[in-house]
């Protein structure tokens, strides 16, 4: 929750307090007051801007004032070109606090603190200012210096209900359950029609296997959000409800109460949203809404059993409540390996790498779900299985071998039926790795994705040349996971590794194995190795074995030390 410097800041930063009466009825009060809906206000302060009456700091404080407006409705690239200008007028606290709240919804943090760090630099220090920058900190994944700063703007304004909550938010995302229970229940008592620390709270219940407390907060905290909105301008419209309804519905599906689910996952779906964290959240939303509604839907009579599928080994994948705090807690993989392909050049390592890796997995008690040579149809079943069954995980493992493409900034991974033509049908017929992203995105899980496969563009011409590699063709790599960056929830942290840098070719390999995977393998099962220590190992492996000609490549925002072998 981010927070707007009160009027009484703009006015010390701005104008002479005996100054600003006259200045609002100079400018019109429609344009310069809070309290005025977002399209009168809007304009009303065109109206002025065309006057071309006002210079210097009543011009700022016109541009600041529009600049809210297009707050409150959610347009955060006018919000920052409005508050630009007022700077370049004027700089002020105000005009820097908004500027970087706006970056920070739309998840440019590094500008967000940028911005915060000039609005600390202009005055006296503000609760309100660390208490924004402790939410961009945060955004980043740097959960000390959030806290850092809350506690900085706790000691400013004591009875923040927002800075207690958030700073309960970042305790959570480093474990420390109890310390964040403290503060969110601090912030319920300071403020106790506030829905957003009930939301949060529904996390902690659902981490610990609480799932009825955590649907009874869900609830609470959505009749709120209807009966008031939020009466802060600084908090993007509809956040507040899209949040109250994705918290609920997880916490339905944890307790496998499919229907209840469906209904809140449509709810999120319905409601416009415009920061990135309510987009994120519904991108969510969508993945696991059709996943319960495949749970809801009966089964026909002469529906195959899934276990015809040779191909596709599935074990252990019954239902279980949350696992308490401090264990390892269930942990479940998908693995897939396609090499079999019919309409690209074929690939003879994948199916032994995926058979290895899964075997490694379970030989430190993971719950594998493994898939050879799967067409799209079977593909698209063992990974829905897999993300449905997910909600359930504290940890939940990906590892794909064999062709996969990059199209418009979207990773796919190819089915071994595929044929790649060019038309607006050719990603239908792929996996998007961005969904499978979308469908693991909870706080209180922790995601590792690992990738062997190609990361080339398959629109080139290159294609009928695409040799022994797993490269459909030599141009641009996989596209930058976005799943790490804008709004996503990310709370228990996600890794994502792929087995070479981005624009280079995986080597399928001379052996039975690919030499990423041969190198994970061996690494995978080693006791007490923290999981990025584990890869630098990997990586370092796999360097020495092709003479620096693969590098594999990641990109982590997990909070702490992982360990999939216990220590």
């Amino acid at each position: 929750m981010r927070q707007l410097i009160v009027l009484c800041l703009l006015a010390a930063t701005t104008w002479p307090a005996s100054a600003l009466a006259q200045a609002r009825s100079q400018l019109g009060p429609l344009c310069t007051t809070d309290t005025t809906p977002a399209d009168q206000m809007i304009d009303a302060c065109d109206k002025i801007v065309a006057l071309k009456v006002f210079k210097g700091e009543q011009l700022a404080t016109i541009h600041f004032w529009r600049a809210v407006g297009w707050n409150k409705k959610g347009d955060y690239s006018k919000v920052i070109a409005d508050a630009t200008e007022a700077i370049r007028l004027r700089p002020s606290q105000a005009a820097y606090n908004l500027r970087g709240s706006a970056y920070y919804d739309k998840g440019e943090y590094e500008i967000a603190i940028a911005d915060f760090d000039d609005a600390l630099k202009l005055g006296a220090p503000s609760g309100t200012i660390f208490h924004n920058r402790g939410n961009a900190w945060r955004g980043k994944g740097d959960f000390t210096r959030a806290i850092a700063d809350y506690d900085a703007a706790i000691k400013l304004e004591p009875k923040s209900a927002f800075s207690f909550q958030n700073r309960g938010i970042a305790k959570e995302a480093l474990g420390e359950l109890d310390g964040a229970l403290a503060d969110i229940n601090q912030a319920i008592r300071l403020d106790p029609t506030l829905p957003q620390p009930l939301i949060n709270r529904t996390a902690i219940w659902r981490v610990r296997g609480d799932l009825d407390r955590a649907i009874a907060d869900g609830s609470e905290a959505i009749r709120l959000a209807k009966e008031k909105s939020p009466v802060n301008i600084m908090t993007p419209p509809n956040s507040v409800l899209i949040s109250g309804y994705i918290h609920r519905a997880l916490a339905y599906e944890a307790k496998g109460d499919y229907a209840h689910a469906r209904d809140d996952y449509k709810a999120t779906l319905a409601i416009v949203a415009s920061d990135a964290g309510s987009k994120a959240n519904q991108a969510t939303a969508k993945v696991r809404l059709s996943l319960v509604t495949d749970a809801l839907a009966p089964i026909p009579r002469d529906a195959p059993s899934p276990t015809t599928q040779p191909a596709q080994q599935q074990t252990g994948m019954a239902p279980s409540p949350s696992p308490a705090p401090g264990t390892l807690g269930k942990r479940m993989a998908l693995v897939i390996g396609n090499g079999a392909y019919a309409h690209v050049n074929a690939l003879p390592n994948p199916a032994n790498d995926a058979r290895a890796v899964a075997r490694s997995l379970r030989d430190i008690g993971v719950t594998v779900s493994e898939g050879i040579d799967l067409d799209r149809a079977s593909m698209q079943k063992v990974t829905r299985d897999f993300l449905r069954e997910a909600a359930r995980a504290q940890v939940a493992i990906v590892y794909y071998a064999g062709h996969g493409v990059q199209v418009d900034g979207r990773n796919y991974l190819i089915p071994v039926d595929v044929e790649l033509k060019a038309g607006s049908s050719m990603t239908e017929a792929m996996i998007d790795m961005d969904t499978i992203m979308a469908g693991l995105d909870d706080q209180v899980r922790t995601n590792i994705l690992i990738f062997d496969a190609c990361r080339n563009n398959p629109m080139a011409q290159q294609v009928a040349s695409a040799g022994g590699n797993r490269a459909i063709e030599g141009a641009s790599g996989l596209a930058a996971p976005t799943s790490l960056g804008a709004g996503a929830t990310l709370g228990a942290g996600t890794l994502i590794a792929f087995a070479t840098a981005p624009g280079q070719v995986a080597l399928d390999g001379e052996g039975a194995n690919s030499p990423f995977s041969a190198a994970l393998s061996r690494h995978l099962g080693t006791p007490g190795l923290e999981v990025q220590q584990m890869l630098t190992r990997v990586r370092a492996e796999v360097v020495s074995s092709t003479k620096s000609k693969q590098v594999p490549w990641s990109n982590s925002s997990l909070l702490g030390e992982v360990y999939l072998a216990a220590r």
